[in-house]
């Protein structure tokens, strides 16, 4: 099984240890497009900051973020395990994780960057500010940047088996699953059911849609499940009781699992 992530906003202040090793990154033929980002990143970072802060979509109060993506280069690294610590991170819990369950996460789990294109959990980076849908001078979008590099690489990831795509539509357009790829990935929606008036309805969720999936990855993670296809990923949801409704897509589609909640 393989797990796609998305990065998160929250991220550790600091590395420790040795600087950025990007041909150690999975995937090292993706480096030539890392290059190319971490150049035109580093560059806008040490020019005219009011332009940075508002390519980058930042806020004033964040204009110590330029500094530290300007000394990427030379930064601390830390691994992706340790350096990400949104919502989704946080009801993960990667640090606590058994060992047997750890080292299933460190074989299945990758998160996608606008920075670096995807990396593993253990795959050592500093902390940086670039989220996926930034359109970086003179690059351009960076989803369309990524997204013939990463067609070319990713199914070498994939492999043969199950691809859990939990990624936002942000990252989602960095690489989408085709073909025979796209009939073995499950995406994942969260709804929330509450009854009103005697009337169950249903609303899509967004913060907390990041914590339902880190729950829900985390358990699939302390099952020691292993599902080959879309099919047995919603039986090994539902043995880790959630509540999930699926129905086969046409040839060539992604599944798309809902997770329904009642709690929040």
């Amino acid at each position: 099984m393989l797990v796609l992530l998305p990065p998160s906003e929250g991220k550790a202040a600091s590395g420790e240890g040795p600087g950025l090793d990007l041909g150690s990154l999975v995937l090292p033929g993706l480096t030539e497009t890392r290059e190319a980002v971490l150049d035109a990143l580093v560059a806008l970072s040490r020019g005219d900051e009011t332009v940075a802060l508002d390519v980058l979509g930042l806020s004033e109060g964040l204009r110590g973020e330029l500094a530290r993506n300007a000394e990427l280069r030379t930064a601390p690294a830390l691994p992706a395990a340790e350096l990400y610590t949104g919502v989704l991170y946080d009801n993960l819990g990667l640090a606590d994780l058994a060992p047997d369950a750890r080292a299933r996460a460190e074989e299945s789990l990758v998160v996608f960057s606008g920075l670096w294109g995807v990396v593993r959990i253990t795959d050592r980076i500093p902390p940086y500010r670039c989220s996926g849908g930034v359109k970086l001078p003179p690059l351009g979008g960076l989803g369309a940047h990524w997204r013939g590099p990463m067609a070319a690489a990713m199914p070498e990831l994939a492999g043969d088996g199950l691809v859990l795509d939990l990624r936002s539509s942000a990252y989602g357009a960095l690489w989408k699953p085709t073909g025979e790829i796209a009939s073995r990935t499950a995406t994942v929606r969260v709804l929330h059911e509450r009854v009103v008036n005697g009337v169950a309805k249903r609303s899509v969720v967004s913060h907390f849609n990041k914590a339902t999936k880190g729950r829900l990855l985390r358990g699939l993670l302390e099952s020691g499940a292993q599902p080959g296809s879309p099919a047995e990923l919603v039986e090994a949801l539902r043995d880790a009781k959630f509540t999930v409704e699926a129905a086969a897509p046409t040839a060539g589609k992604p599944w798309a699992l809902d997770v329904v909640v009642a709690e929040l």
